[in-house]
């Protein structure tokens, strides 16, 4: 990634990775990734002559990662397609839950936007924390049932896996497994269909970390284009965001708590899809992506 377009996706990363901190964020900024993985490109995406169907792909056998000592990671799809994965992570943390109870919030849950993405039929992979979970069990399980969705886990109370990742905390290395491995047992029991799809809070992970989790059997799914929506003002700046640095191939992370973390993502959905599906694009889950949509 180089020039004046490369620095940008980086300081857009950088925002939208602050946004799944608590909102009282304040520290330095740590790499995405500082371990070899896929590395996200800034080539322009191309428009195709017709767009996609509106209707949702078939489903897909689930994505099969090679076996290694080290978790694997994936920043993006195949780049010779017109897929994108469009993904929403749903985060909870201890100070977040501290909001609910108070009542200075009244959700962690954004139903728009779900409605939103029911009513343009848009596949997508939501990753949920576990202590989300343990919330909104009854809207798990009627997430993990509509078949627009699947779901993969993001940690058990969004915490990270490095030292000094924004204000999150950091899991201790003893504690790495358990903490995967609880919110993967979270899942299994309210979703009859789970993936093995993971995400790290925050971005940040190291070689310790995918040393550590790879018994867990998960993937890490990171991405290439961040939706910058944690703490957006309005939902201009996401659409530009997105639409700016998609391309074949590419994994948008945006959040589904909503809340005073994401509040403007709904917003910024409808014409985010229309855009994408009018340049020729096709909207699909992780695993199919991963999959080349056979």
């Amino acid at each position: 990634m180089t020039g004046a377009r490369g620095i940008a996706l980086l300081l857009a990363a950088v925002a939208v990775l602050a946004g799944c901190a608590d909102k009282e964020s304040s520290t330095g900024v740590v790499p995405l990734s500082t371990t070899p993985s896929a590395t996200p490109s800034a080539t322009p995406s191309t428009t195709a002559s017709t767009p996609p169907p509106s209707t949702p792909p078939p489903a897909t056998t689930p994505f099969t990662p090679p076996t290694s000592n080290l978790m694997r990671v994936v920043d993006h799809g195949p780049r010779d397609r017109k897929l994108v994965a469009l993904t929403f992570d749903a985060d909870l943390t201890a100070v977040m839950r501290k909001r609910l109870e108070s009542g200075k919030v009244k959700s962690y849950y954004n139903a728009t936007l779900i409605k939103e993405l029911r009513q343009l039929q848009v596949p997508a992979t939501m990753f949920l924390t576990g202590m989300w979970m343990e919330e909104y069990p009854e809207v798990t399980r009627e997430l993990a049932a509509d078949p627009l969705f699947e779901l993969g886990t993001h940690t058990y109370d969004h915490r990270a896996f490095t030292k000094h990742c924004y204000t999150l905390g950091t899991v201790p290395r003893a504690e790495m497994l358990a903490d995967v491995q609880k919110a993967v047992k979270q899942l299994d029991a309210l979703d009859p269909h789970p993936t093995r799809w993971f995400r790290f809070p925050g971005g940040c992970y190291d070689g310790t970390a995918l040393h550590e989790l790879a018994p867990a059997g998960v993937t890490a799914v990171g991405l290439d284009v961040p939706g910058a929506d944690g703490f957006a003002k309005s939902p201009k700046p996401i659409i530009k965001q997105v639409l700016s640095h998609v391309q074949n191939g590419s994994i948008v992370v945006l959040h589904m708590h909503g809340g005073d973390n994401a509040p403007h993502t709904a917003e910024a959905v409808v014409p985010i899809v229309k855009k994408l599906r009018a340049e020729g694009y096709q909207l699909v889950t992780v695993t199919q992506l991963m999959n080349g949509n056979r």
